[in-house]
């Protein structure tokens, strides 16, 4: 069985991306969601993404972001993949990976086993798709520490990639990668003390938590 790999989302500072890269995760998310505790503007992310250059891929997330706003932050933080947490469409899917150039992942939220078989729709306009928590309406539409039933998505066997997001956290990690087989697991709020408040040794814990899984 392949290792899984590990994304550690929405981080904000130095010391939590170094903390990250030590911990050698595989990549780390950049939020460019305003709304979210976790937003981190361009010119920010500019200074991450120049500490983190040919050390760990950097994703950034957008949801329903304009094509501007996405080409700002792609430039920016010399994004390795986009990641799109919103009501995004296949289509819509398809035309930014055509016109970045850059891998698409695409985060379904998941209540149902109809939630995960819409992964299918995706196949040929995201490299991976993420199954995330459903949040409550009026939300965030992800960061809210919310799971979601893993049986749904056990063993996926999907036409396309997939990880395993949504309240994952140190504790709970090696569990849903023993009960999804989860090729890789993303994490935001699980390694953090407060919203958008990264702890350096969560997040040390959550790789370890994985590798030893």
């Amino acid at each position: 069985m392949s290792r899984t790999a590990i994304k550690i989302c929405g981080l904000t500072t130095p010391d939590t991306l170094e903390a990250t890269i030590k911990a050698r995760a595989d990549h780390v998310g950049f939020n460019f969601f305003p709304p979210s505790p976790r937003y981190l503007a361009p010119r920010d992310a500019a200074a991450l993404a120049a500490r983190a250059e040919g050390r760990i891929s950097c994703v950034g997330l957008f949801v329903d972001a304009d094509d501007a706003a996405i080409a700002e932050a792609v430039t920016a933080a010399r994004l390795d993949a986009i990641q799109l947490h919103g009501q995004e469409s296949p289509e819509r899917a398809a035309q930014l990976k055509a016109r970045f150039g850059l891998p698409v992942w695409k985060a379904l939220s998941v209540a149902s086993a109809e939630d995960v078989a819409r992964a299918q729709a995706y196949a040929g306009a995201v490299d991976l798709v993420l199954f995330d928590a459903k949040t409550p309406k009026g939300t965030l539409p992800g960061g809210m520490g919310l799971s979601f039933d893993w049986s749904l998505a056990a063993h996926w066997k999907g036409p396309v990639a997939w990880g395993l997001a949504g309240g994952l956290n140190p504790d709970n990690v090696a569990e849903a990668i023993a009960r999804t087989g989860a090729p890789l697991v993303d994490t935001s709020s699980g390694v953090e003390t407060a919203p958008g408040v990264k702890d350096v040794d969560r997040i040390a814990s959550f790789c370890l938590a994985v590798r030893a899984a």
